[in-house]
């Protein structure tokens, strides 16, 4: 798909590898409105931003109502990029710590692209971006809830694909291993380092993999630092 002068909603814009999706679909000529709970320090033409909780079914609706008053109903891009995660073991993890994670990673996800769907058929054209991660393919020690969220994102995508390629709608997961991002500042085992992949890093594969030809699909993507240890 050729990107310039298309519509993207990408989720979770305040930092990390949202706020550098956002920066380089612009630079493509993509019109970006950007959802968060805060607004990224970050002024251009094509970007506007929408403050958004995406654990919360209102405040999506009411994020889809604005966005489609600024770019129209015609929105081909979307990625599902906001998440977050919390440590600790399974038994000691903070019940409402489970359901904010379930409620941000995952029903976010169904929130959001339950809107975007119906429109993108009707056009016969669209691409839906899911952030999952590594620990959607294996578990990780005192990590189990996030693990959890992220197999689940793994199976909405892995299903999804299958009910909307007939209508010229893909859908991507890409499941990134360490990245250097804010994600670690609450994760005691791990201090985000330069050794990890950049931001700026899966905001390029996003670009490139909106960028292809309408017959070819990318599914499932897995990305990791060649050295992570340096």
């Amino acid at each position: 798909m050729d990107i310039k002068g298309k519509n993207a909603i990408v989720t979770g814009v305040s930092k990390g590898i949202g706020f550098a999706t956002v920066k380089m679909l612009v630079e493509h000529g993509v019109k970006v409105i950007g959802w968060g709970r805060t607004k990224p320090d970050f002024e251009h033409e094509l970007f506007n931003f929408v403050e958004t909780d995406v654990s919360d079914l209102e405040s999506v609706e009411s994020s889809y109502e604005k966005t489609v008053e600024l770019v129209g109903k015609d929105i081909q891009i979307l990625v599902n990029n906001a998440g977050l995660g919390h440590q600790g073991k399974f038994e000691e993890l903070d019940v409402k710590q489970w359901i904010e994670m379930f409620d941000t990673n995952v029903h976010g996800i169904f929130y959001i692209t339950r809107l975007l769907i119906p429109r993108m058929k009707e056009i016969g054209e669209g691409h839906i971006i899911n952030i999952s991660s590594i620990a959607g393919t294996t578990g990780i020690e005192t990590m189990a809830g996030y693990a959890a969220t992220k197999h689940a994102v793994n199976g909405i995508s892995h299903s999804l694909y299958k009910e909307v390629r007939q209508f010229g709608i893909k859908v991507t997961n890409i499941m990134p291993g360490s990245v250097q991002t804010n994600f670690f500042d609450s994760i005691d085992s791990v201090t985000a380092n330069d050794n990890m992949m950049k931001p700026e890093d899966i905001a390029e594969t996003i670009t490139q993999v909106l960028s292809t030809s309408a017959n070819y699909h990318h599914v499932d993507i897995e990305v990791r630092p060649l050295k992570p240890k340096g």
